[in-house]
């Protein structure tokens, strides 16, 4: 059973858990056989949206081409269209967490992903974010996490948001944190974080504070060094 410390560094790391996931679901654990054919997925096949092409995507992130022809193929199994809109990807979630309900959460991940704010993701831009997660530097992957919670954009994180996502969390978790969680935990959990994060005391957590809060936290440190070299 998660502990409220426990469900703290989820709120940090989930998503990169998760990642690791989608890639086993898409399979992009397995090796390539050759890359002259999933080359050519890029120039024949007809989607509604062809990505930018291997060059230049493997310019653009921190992905080998080879590597990216793996994505790319399961990406595609995945989203034939070369696209994923925001129920997809809901669906896609929902497979992880039978026990909950993730389609809050997964709302605030489409965000995130959705750079363009055009109501889908693209190979384009699951593999930046993914190049992020997967092989960013700390400051890198916390500047993601940080932007994944500041759901309004405006640079800080507020109770109001922390708490929505918060809820999202143990909705997710479903039954691995419900019933044993009282009623008011989310809004335990919001104070607690904002304890740790808001250095200045001033109601919001800024960039450089979330920064400066999870670089001193052994766990999450240590937890983030999990998904190095995942792929």
């Amino acid at each position: 059973m998660l502990s409220l410390d426990g469900l703290e560094i989820i709120a940090v790391l989930v998503v990169m858990a998760l990642f690791i996931k989608v890639l086993e679901q898409f399979g992009m654990f397995e090796p390539v056989g050759g890359e002259d054919s999933v080359e050519d997925d890029f120039e024949l096949s007809t989607v509604c949206h062809r990505p930018e092409s291997m060059d230049k995507l493997e310019e653009l992130t921190k992905f080998t081409k080879k590597e990216l022809q793996v994505l790319y193929r399961g990406f595609k199994n995945e989203c034939p269209s070369g696209v994923v809109n925001e129920e997809n990807f809901k669906t896609i979630y929902s497979q992880f967490f039978p026990q909950g309900d993730s389609s809050m959460y997964a709302h605030f991940l489409f965000e995130a992903f959705d750079t363009n704010k055009n109501g889908s993701v693209s190979f384009e831009d699951f593999v930046f974010g993914l190049s992020i997660i997967l092989r960013g530097t700390i400051n890198d992957r916390l500047n993601w996490a940080f932007n994944l919670y500041d759901l309004n954009k405006d640079g800080c994180i507020t109770k109001e948001e922390m708490l929505d996502i918060m809820k999202s969390i143990y909705d997710m978790m479903g039954k691995y944190t419900y019933p044993t969680m009282q009623d008011d935990a989310p809004i335990e959990h919001v104070e607690s974080f904002f304890q740790k994060m808001d250095q200045n005391k001033d109601g919001v957590v800024t960039i450089e504070e979330f920064i400066e809060s999870c670089k001193k936290d052994e766990n999450i440190m240590q937890s983030m060094q999990l998904f190095d070299n995942v792929i």
